[in-house]
């Protein structure tokens, strides 16, 4: 609210302002021309042309929150916003069948993604929604036999959340912790698993470090334990190689706003062979296979199947291209800055997602001095609560480091130009920010922080 306040504010003083505006700022925020149409639809002489109104926006380095619409996947799914509007699940009429073709057209496209048969595509709201499903849904159709589950501490809110309304009904959930490097102990999942556990839920790529789990491995794991093996890959689809039955995936959840796609739509991936049940969440009509009742909705799935086709011919090339440009923003910060702490498994690791931690600066101030740029923190300073990310504290990080944490987000419309002047932008300010810290001061006059017992008054 704070940063969103001060954004505001920085913004209308940056309008009326008379004279030049400055350079360096004008060359942070991207330009964009809004026309304000008059109210009335209806044509009239007496009308005057539109309004128009400058507004300047930051960059955009925040891709693991959303990303942009890519342009062709915005072109598939027009069509059926406007001509093709038919419900895919009338039967009777050409509407009807136009829109279903489309709608199985774009589950073959997200299985073609995965490795998957397009029968074991699930539609759903997002990622959310298929993290409900699948832990909850496994969990209560088998809880006659099977009472136990086991997920990680790093795990989105969605999946935590679900386990623990899973304990209220009676079940047992085991919360796995992790090293330093924040990817899970296979020695420690292996002991954990018991003759009563149903599923293992541990994410691809975490969204706040962007550290790879072994997912090859905790799949061989649960399958020759006879435990069925769940995987949020909201971070991961379409940006790594991915393939349920060589990894031994038997579920998956999928975003179709983290790959360039709409929001409000994603798929779950469910195994036919050998058969994994679910207990369905939503009663109604019994569409998808009776396990997401509800009209799927045509131009949001259409969007979904091309953003994962786009996904599929481009990501070795956006691989690259983000690799590179996250090397140069890694690169040009550690070199200019000392005391910088790079969060998460250097090694296995999704370049797109770079979790610094800048010593004796509050990550909340680093934001609103970076107010034209588009970033999150990794810690939960910009909420209403003060307490450092559950993520960087279950990786053993210093609640210091925790709190001055920032997440910076590459994706495949971010450009060098938009990297260098974040990184002059970040460099400039940490700097600025360190001076004003006595911390710092102490630091640089040779005093152990750790030494001093600070007393409250």
């Amino acid at each position: 609210m704070l940063l969103r306040t001060a954004w505001r504010r920085g913004a209308a003083a940056l309008l009326l302002a008379p004279g030049p505006k400055p350079e360096a700022l004008a060359r942070g925020l991207r330009l964009r021309v809004t026309d304000h149409v008059p109210q009335s639809a209806v044509p009239s002489d007496t009308a005057t042309a539109p309004e128009v109104e400058s507004v300047l926006r930051p960059l955009y380095m925040d891709v693991q929150a959303t990303t942009p619409l890519d342009p062709r996947v915005l072109d598939a799914m027009l069509p059926y916003l406007v001509n093709y509007y038919g419900n895919p699940h009338s039967r009777t009429h050409a509407y009807g069948w136009e829109s279903e073709a489309a709608m199985e057209h774009a589950r073959q496209q997200v299985a073609s993604l995965i490795g998957a048969d397009p029968r074991e595509i699930i539609f759903t709201s997002g990622a959310t929604e298929s993290n409900n499903i699948a832990i909850k849904g496994v969990a209560r159709f088998y809880r006659s036999r099977k009472k136990h589950l086991i997920t990680t501490q790093t795990e989105h809110k969605c999946v935590l959340d679900s386990c623990r309304s899973l304990e209220a009904e009676g079940f047992q959930v085991t919360y796995l912790p992790v090293k330093k490097s924040g990817i899970i102990d296979l020695k420690e999942l292996e002991a954990a698993i018991q003759p009563d556990t149903s599923l293992v839920s541990v994410m691809t790529v975490n969204n706040e470090i962007g550290v790879k789990q072994p997912i090859a491995e905790i799949g061989r794991i649960c399958s020759s334990r006879k435990v069925y093996f769940h995987t949020d890959a909201a971070q991961a689809v379409g940006k790594i190689p991915l393939d349920v039955n060589d990894m031994k995936i038997d579920l998956m959840s999928i975003s179709g706003h983290k790959i360039y796609g709409p929001k409000g739509v994603g798929a779950i991936y469910i195994r036919r062979r050998p058969r994994v049940r679910v207990e369905a969440l939503q009663s109604g009509g019994g569409q998808e296979r009776g396990m997401r009742s509800g009209t799927v909705p045509t131009p949001l799935v259409v969007g979904l199947g091309a953003a994962c086709e786009v996904a599929q011919q481009e990501m070795e090339y956006d691989h690259k291209r983000i690799s590179k440009l996250a090397e140069r923003l890694i690169q040009k910060i550690m070199k200019n800055l000392p005391d910088v702490v790079m969060n998460g498994d250097p090694e296995h690791h999704y370049p797109g997602c770079i979790n610094l931690s800048f010593a004796y600066v509050e990550g909340e101030s680093l934001l609103m001095a970076l107010k034209d740029v588009a970033l999150s923190s990794g810690s939960a300073c910009t909420s209403a609560s003060l307490e450092p990310s559950y993520v960087l504290r279950a990786i053993g990080t210093d609640e210091d480091l925790a709190h001055s944490s920032i997440r910076f987000g590459i994706g495949r419309f971010t450009t060098e130009e938009e990297v260098d002047y974040t990184v002059e932008k970040c460099i400039h300010h940490v700097k600025r920010l360190r001076e004003m810290s006595p911390l710092w001061e102490m630091v640089q006059d040779g005093i152990d922080l750790k030494s001093i017992k600070w007393t409250q008054h």
